[in-house]
């Protein structure tokens, strides 16, 4: 349909007759774009007369420009796309102008304000974000830390224990002889086996065991001495160990001179010795990060019997102390 003026649509009012049924006219305003002002657009709305059906109500010629600003209205509102403006037939008189009383540098500092709030959120934010891996690996150490403390309290109280069984003389043997300056004096030799049990009683870790030398003394005067080889333990276990103590022509100096001996060397006197070393024991409870130590020091008192020659001389807890 075409487009009308206003004056065609005045002369089409009086030609119809006034008695007989008329068809009653109805106008539709669809906006057009007349002029361009800048960035703001002025709508213009053109009249377009539609017949109604036969035998349609009488209405008013103000009825009539109400229904069709209506729907004039309610069509321009529905062709609008998301996010435009809606624009009245009250609009056109504003067009590109600003609003009374509104100032522009109001809204420019508006928006800054708006984007200065959005940045400290995002410094707010992004605040965690970078302290995440801190954290993280603070609270790891903090636990991990926590953790091994536990299993070191707990690994203390499981001590290995060191039980002495006996002690074998093969050779006691004491003559005469000189020391490397030539120089006098007795000279002793002794081979002896010691043998005792170890057990760790730790339910969740193996343990190195090595030891000082054992030393057998008289008087004060270290007369063999023997070397226990390194071995591991594990948990829950036990072992019985075998130390050769021994030596060869150890000058006494004067010591021995208490000492009777028979024909062949061999003392027919019961002797006094004593029996001393220290075990250490390092536990790997979480690798070489927790790793108790145990320390354990073994004094015994022996008494060489000639006649037990080769006879294992049982060294109980009467004979033994153990710090």
């Amino acid at each position: 349909m075409h487009a009308k003026t206003d004056s065609e649509v005045t002369s089409l009012a009086p030609s119809s007759p006034t008695r007989s049924p008329r068809r009653q006219v109805y106008y539709v305003q669809s906006p057009s774009r007349d002029s361009h002002d800048g960035e703001k657009t002025t709508t213009s709305f053109h009249s377009t007369p539609v017949l109604s059906p036969v035998g349609s109500p009488p209405h008013s010629h103000s009825s009539v420009g109400r229904h069709s600003r209506e729907s004039s209205t309610s069509r321009f509102s529905g062709s609008l796309k998301p996010g435009s403006r809606k624009i009245s037939p009250n609009d056109g008189s504003r067009g590109g102008g600003q609003r009374k009383g509104q100032k522009p540098w109001k809204d420019q500092c508006d928006v800054i304000e708006e984007e200065g709030l959005l940045e400290d959120e995002e410094r707010v934010k992004g605040l965690p974000r970078r302290c995440y891996v801190l954290a993280f690996v603070l609270g790891f150490f903090i636990l991990f830390t926590i953790f091994s403390l536990i299993l070191l309290g707990a690994s203390k109280p499981m001590k290995p224990e060191i039980t002495i069984r006996s002690i074998t003389f093969e050779q006691f043997k004491i003559q005469a002889g000189s020391d490397s300056s030539g120089v006098a004096t007795d000279m002793i030799s002794v081979n002896s086996t010691v043998k005792f049990t170890y057990r760790n009683t730790g339910t969740f870790f193996g343990v190195h065991v090595t030891s000082t030398p054992l030393d057998l003394l008289y008087s004060q005067l270290t007369i063999a001495s023997g070397t226990m080889k390194e071995f591991y333990q594990s948990r829950k276990s036990q072992r019985l160990v075998n130390v050769t103590v021994m030596s060869d022509q150890i000058p006494m100096y004067g010591s021995g001179a208490g000492m009777s001996t028979s024909a062949t060397g061999t003392s027919t006197l019961p002797v006094h010795l004593s029996l001393s070393f220290k075990v250490r024991s390092k536990a790997n409870v979480l690798g070489k990060l927790v790793q108790p130590k145990f320390y354990k020091r073994i004094d015994c008192s022996v008494t060489f019997d000639p006649k037990k020659l080769n006879v294992a001389m049982s060294l109980g807890k009467n004979n033994c102390t153990y710090n």
